[in-house]
């Protein structure tokens, strides 16, 4: 009998950028990390903001240097479009869990006037609780292990803002609902699918949920798995966009190649410009990403830089 080959091993490489990528359905956050990972052989990864198996839709992976920025994209505001089951609730507010209580025919008595009445009443400021069946610490354990357990701890309400909430469709023969949701970070569309329905008088869980922005991103510029895999090396480094795409609209500052090699090194540096709490700043020649910073009494104040051999990698790598 034959000995199986071993599989060769992968050279691993510096690479740096955002992938937005358009999480499939089935796998958790890590798991389509860790396969776009392998395929583009990067060395360091990581992504923002986690998105339940069971939900689909944008998901931000960062490599290299763009890792520095990826609170910036836990903190934006997300876009989601939810359907919610009406007339029934379950233990994890989602399909998967079992039922605990059916209330179709409430349900199907439902103009679509009230329908619209109560979300509207979510709009704006709001406290939720955030749920058993979520990634939340309890003494170093992720609350969804201590459901699964049958056990249930004190949780603290979270308040969060729920820019817009707009019904996309109701379809009253299988009493599903279709909304558009923007929110601030934190807040738990499950939650949301639950409490709309309480309000309603006929329950509600979270059917299928799919996140179409974050920040100033949209679903629209991200790539699935296959479209990945179906390129070569070069053409999956051309779907990263440079780490300061994660930085949105924030402004510019341009420093001359002297003063940018001494705010590399973290000294403050005398500016001419308005205190700003979030600015983008960029070398001159070339005009190269150095990092993020503020400005504060006349002086730009680094907060997070790039290192000298990640900035000449970034350049290699554009060219």
């Amino acid at each position: 009998m034959s000995a199986v080959a071993p599989r060769p091993k992968i050279v691993k490489r510096a690479v740096h950028g955002v992938l937005m990528l358009d999480k499939p359905l089935g796998l958790t956050s890590n798991d389509a990390l860790q396969k776009v990972k392998r395929l583009l052989r990067a060395e360091k990864a990581g992504h923002t903001g986690t998105l339940d198996p069971l939900a689909t839709g944008l998901l931000p992976l960062t490599f290299g240097a763009a890792t520095k920025f990826s609170q910036v994209s836990l903190e934006a505001d997300k876009g989601y479009r939810a359907t919610l089951r009406l007339g029934i609730t379950t233990t994890t507010g989602d399909g998967e869990g079992e039922v605990l209580e059916q209330r179709d025919e409430a349900a199907r008595t439902l103009a679509l006037d009230a329908i619209v009445s109560a979300a509207a009443a979510f709009k704006g400021a709001i406290s939720q609780l955030p749920p058993m069946y979520s990634a939340l610490k309890h003494q170093g354990r992720a609350l969804y292990e201590l459901a699964r357990e049958g056990v249930t701890v004190e949780r603290q309400p979270r308040n969060v803002t729920i820019h817009a909430l707009d019904i996309v469709d109701w379809q009253p023969s299988d009493l599903l609902l279709t909304i558009d949701v923007r929110c601030s970070k934190g807040t738990y569309i499950r939650t949301l699918a639950e409490d709309i329905g309480a309000r309603l008088g006929c329950g509600a869980h979270l059917a299928g949920l799919r996140r179409t922005a974050s920040g100033p991103v949209s679903i629209d510029q991200a790539v699935t798995l296959e479209q990945i895999e179906a390129l070569d090396d070069a053409g999956r480094l051309a779907l990263l966009k440079a780490p300061d795409s994660l930085l949105g609209e924030w402004p510019e500052v341009e420093l001359s190649n002297d003063e940018a090699g001494r705010f590399l090194s973290g000294m403050r540096r005398r500016v001419a410009l308005a205190d700003m709490p979030q600015v983008r700043v960029y070398g001159q020649m070339p005009h190269a990403f150095l990092g993020s910073a503020h400005v504060a009494g006349g002086e730009l104040i680094a907060d997070r830089l790039l290192s000298p051999s990640e900035i000449a990698s970034m350049l290699v790598q554009a060219t």
